[in-house]
């Protein structure tokens, strides 16, 4: 059998040779093979469409930026119109505020502490479980004014407390309601009173050594009610209000006032010389008062 050839799937190289003459002058001639090199390698073309489709992630899209733009442009305006609308609320609240002091010139109710009068006023401790518990009893005179010409107010009933070092003594309350009219001076009297309070030990060492002082313990009176303000024809909603008295000074019945012979001569007037009255705003915003 003979064998086959069969033809090489590689291009033949092109194997024309060059004729070039020798510099001897003898006539002979060299030849030397010519290979044609290659085709350099064809550029890859990227395709337009699929480049526009396949962006980079950090490059946005115009559309969304112009939709991002324009809500920011309309938050702002919210925004400025908001804050003027405000603001020219306040400037008129402010001019209302200037002519009504101007033409009324409002002042302030006062309020001030005529006689506080302890007639019972017992710390008694229990050996068992070795336990302070107060029972008291005190009669309460304060008087209010209205310094205003053109101004009326009306106020709700009042809860009286009273405190010694930041601690409550004695309790009660003023359950009619007031109309203090232009130019006016009123008297309220009132009874504080505890049963079988118990209270910290602390306190108790605290309130038996001022009882030893001559000026005796301190105390502090607060106030809590609403008041509603009329002027001429113009009335306003309820307030709350807190009248805070602070400076008085007292000491206590013989015996804490308890014995058989204790009768109201017997009481101890407490020294209200320097007690002085402070009101305040009380606002209450949902759970929270100011």
């Amino acid at each position: 059998m003979t064998d086959r050839v069969y033809p090489s799937s590689k291009p033949k190289p092109n194997t024309t040779t060059k004729t070039t003459a020798t510099a001897g002058g003898g006539g002979g001639a060299t030849t030397t093979p010519n290979r044609n090199l290659p085709p350099p390698p064809s550029k890859t073309q990227f395709n337009t469409t699929t480049n526009n489709n396949n962006r980079h992630p950090y490059r946005p899209n115009p559309t969304t930026t112009t939709h991002r733009r324009r809500r920011r442009s309309c938050f702002c305006l919210c925004c400025f119109w908001l804050t003027l609308i405000i603001l020219l609320l306040l400037l008129i609240s402010t001019i209302a505020g200037c002519i009504l002091y101007l033409l009324y010139h409002p002042h302030r109710p006062t309020f001030s502490i005529a006689a506080l009068k302890i007639s019972q006023f017992n710390l008694s401790t229990t050996s068992s479980d070795d336990t302070t518990r107060l029972t008291s009893k005190l009669n309460l005179t304060l008087s209010t004014s209205n310094p205003n010409k053109k101004i009326t107010f009306f106020y709700d009933p009042f809860t009286i407390t009273l405190q010694s070092h930041e601690t409550q003594l004695a309790n009660g309350s003023f359950p009619n309601s007031l109309t203090i009219k232009p130019n006016n001076i009123t008297i309220i009297h009132s009874q504080l009173y505890t049963t079988s309070l118990l209270l910290d030990p602390e306190i108790v060492t605290k309130i038996r050594s001022d009882l030893k002082k001559k000026s005796g313990m301190p105390l502090k009176l607060l106030l809590d009610t609403e008041v509603r303000v009329k002027i001429e024809t113009l009335r306003t909603k309820k307030v709350g209000i807190r009248i805070e008295c602070d400076g008085i000074h007292s000491l206590i019945p013989k015996g804490g006032g308890t014995g058989r012979n204790t009768t109201a001569s017997s009481a101890v007037a407490a020294t209200v010389t320097a007690a002085k009255c402070k009101l305040d705003l009380r606002i209450k915003i949902w759970k929270w008062t100011f």
